[in-house]
């Protein structure tokens, strides 16, 4: 008589656990001649707008990762472009590292955001970001790449391979995070 039992309750409970709505789709970290190069695919249960705004504020960035250790808008540039400052922290094998990046944003509403990083203002000889965003089956499909080239020694051999598995990591984690914020919900930490 359990078993009568038994499938009902299992199918009630999966219908009445909170599906986790965000799915990462693609993630591919390559590096090549000196730089780091990270593009990814994900779509989103959030409103267009909803993320468009969570990816242009900052001071939001420590909440959609653990790896920021500082985020904040800035003031804009006498072009009057947004700026933005983060801090990261991260460690590969023993060596720990601590990062800042300071840039402006290039806005181009309502589907691209592009970010520059100053390269004497900041740990990187080159960063660029990009997030192209698209409405797709009543939520939001954000396409994101990343180019960067560090302004600090990074160990040979081992290093290259523990930054793109820190990089491919953090992505999947920022992914529910980001749709959590642009749901106006409070991501898990």
């Amino acid at each position: 008589m359990l078993g009568g039992y038994l499938l009902p309750a299992l199918l009630l409970a999966f219908l009445c656990t909170p599906a986790n709505s965000a799915d990462l789709r693609k993630v591919t970290v390559d590096f090549i001649d000196g730089r780091y190069h990270l593009e990814s695919r994900a779509w989103f249960d959030a409103s267009h707008d909803a993320l468009y705004a969570v990816l242009t504020n900052y001071d939001l960035f420590t909440k959609i990762s653990s790896g920021f250790a500082e985020a904040r808008n800035l003031a804009p540039d006498k072009k009057g472009r947004p700026r933005f400052y983060t801090r990261l922290e991260g460690c590969v094998l023993m060596f720990c590292k601590s990062m800042q990046r300071n840039g402006y944003l290039v806005l181009k509403p309502p589907n691209e955001i592009i970010s520059v990083g100053y390269a004497r203002q900041s740990d990187f000889r080159y960063s660029r970001e990009r997030w192209l965003l698209r409405p797709e089956k009543g939520g939001t499909e954000m396409t994101y790449t990343f180019e960067m080239e560090p302004a600090f020694w990074v160990p040979p051999v081992i290093g290259p391979f523990m930054i793109k598995r820190t990089l491919r990591e953090g992505g999947i984690d920022a992914v529910d995070r980001i749709e959590a914020i642009a749901q106006g919900k409070e991501p898990k930490p």
